[in-house]
């Protein structure tokens, strides 16, 4: 199946590891030039070097930190002046602090807005004049189950991804006549240093057999999902097939989603 992604020009978060490292390989491999973004300059030059190494692609590395206001606003312009429009935005981050919701102060909240709901907004923001000046957008943000499914000590990513799927919906209703799609994906237990940190020893990666058989019981299909799995709907989301998709929200998740909907 050809997407038809030849040509286009990808904003990806979250780009030197995991998923969103995941989603910029694929998207180059299919044909786009694809600024990444991350805040660590080594890894993400690094992580751009690969990609063009593995697929021919065009790379361009934004190091930012999406977290602050200023970096943020920043993206789109540096993106802008490499290629000179943006076609794919793809919403791409890490995740607020885990603790029990009631621990959290203002602080907390607020640093948890600007990094899961404030940064999609800006980006989107950004992106928006140059999808609506062409008559053609993807932006896809990537959240997680428990914005859908919520689970204890998730409070600050399940309040503020929640509001990135409401941010998200409204959103598709005002772009959709302008040949913009605006779609969320919430992962389930994916296979990157996360994991470890959320559900292992608290480190990157770190987890152990007992752990790891736990997790995978909670799993209908007995594993753990790849960042490719992921990277996979992503590309769909942003070709030419999935034109009449807009304002849903997708679970991959091994089927561990007990909603109906």
């Amino acid at each position: 199946m050809d997407l038809a992604l030849q040509g286009r020009i990808a904003v990806v978060g979250g780009a030197s590891q995991g998923i969103g490292h995941a989603i910029a390989r694929l998207l180059a491999a299919e044909g786009a030039s694809v600024a990444m973004v991350a805040r660590k300059p080594e890894p993400l030059a690094e992580a751009c070097a690969r990609i063009t190494e593995q697929t021919g692609a065009v790379t361009f590395a934004i190091a930012a930190d999406i977290r602050k206001a200023a970096d943020c606003q920043a993206i789109v312009p540096r993106a802008m002046e490499r290629f000179g429009r943006i076609d794919i935005l793809v919403n791409n981050d890490g995740a607020p602090p885990l603790g029990e919701i009631e621990s959290f102060d203002d602080v907390a909240w607020s640093r948890a807005v600007e990094q899961n709901l404030m940064s999609v907004v800006r980006l989107s923001r950004g992106a928006l004049l140059s999808m609506r000046a062409h008559g053609w957008g993807r932006i896809v943000n990537i959240t997680a189950l428990s914005a859908i499914q919520p689970i204890p000590r998730f409070g600050l990513s399940v309040a503020t991804w929640a509001g990135v799927i409401g941010y998200a919906k409204t959103l598709s209703l005002e772009t959709a006549n302008a040949g913009i799609t605006v779609n969320t994906i919430c992962p389930g237990r994916i296979e990157t240093g996360r994991l470890g940190t959320v559900f292992g020893s608290g480190k990157p990666g770190q987890v152990d057999d007992e752990q790891r058989a736990q997790l995978l019981r909670q799993i209908p299909m007995g594993r753990v999902g790849q960042p490719d799995e992921i990277a996979g709907l992503v590309a769909f989301l942003c070709s030419s097939w999935a034109a009449y998709i807009t304002g849903a929200v997708h679970h991959v998740d091994g089927g561990r989603g007990a909603s109906l909907l």
